[in-house]
């Protein structure tokens, strides 16, 4: 019993090292973006601490963060001097942070299913595909699709920095 609460309070110390060694992420959301609400919170359980601002006015959070236009979505985040655009996962976001490449930040456009806080319940897929629901009488309904992660260089071109 002893070795199993040691062994607790081990990885209680581990979990909160490694949340204090992430740096705090910004994000901004239109207010009262639910899609938005649930990516901070997945940000959270990830090891994130965020600070939410949310506003009115995300064009202009857009065009300070330098975001190219055909590359948004609706929430915007800064980390560690690099913009983050749209549903990144909390992984991608890390690794960016461990690499530190020359770039402006990460982007996933637009708002696609399966990405943080836009998912559709279960079932998830592990290939990248697209599921239908097709439990509904009205016509399929995708609950997943295929989506990258951007990575966005200093000049403003981009490369895929992961496929989900």
């Amino acid at each position: 019993m002893l070795k199993r609460l040691v062994l607790i309070l081990a990885l209680l110390i581990v979990k909160a090292a490694a949340a204090q060694s992430l740096p705090v992420i910004e994000v901004y959301m239109p207010t009262v973006c639910l899609a938005c609400i649930e990516w901070a919170d997945h940000l959270r359980q990830n090891g994130f601490t965020v600070k939410v601002t949310q506003t009115d006015d995300m064009e202009a959070v857009k065009r300070r963060l330098k975001v190219p236009k055909d590359l948004e979505a609706v929430p915007s985040a800064t980390v560690a001097g690099y913009f983050i655009e749209g549903h990144v996962h909390a992984d991608q976001i890390k690794e960016l942070l461990a690499e530190k490449p020359k770039a402006l930040g990460l982007a996933v456009p637009g708002l696609p299913l399966g990405a943080p806080g836009r998912e559709y319940s279960s079932p998830t897929c592990e290939t990248a595909c697209t599921i239908l629901d097709k439990d509904s009488e009205a016509a399929p309904r995708v609950r997943r699709e295929f989506y990258e992660t951007l990575l966005v260089r200093k000049d403003g071109k981009t490369s895929v920095y992961a496929r989900h």
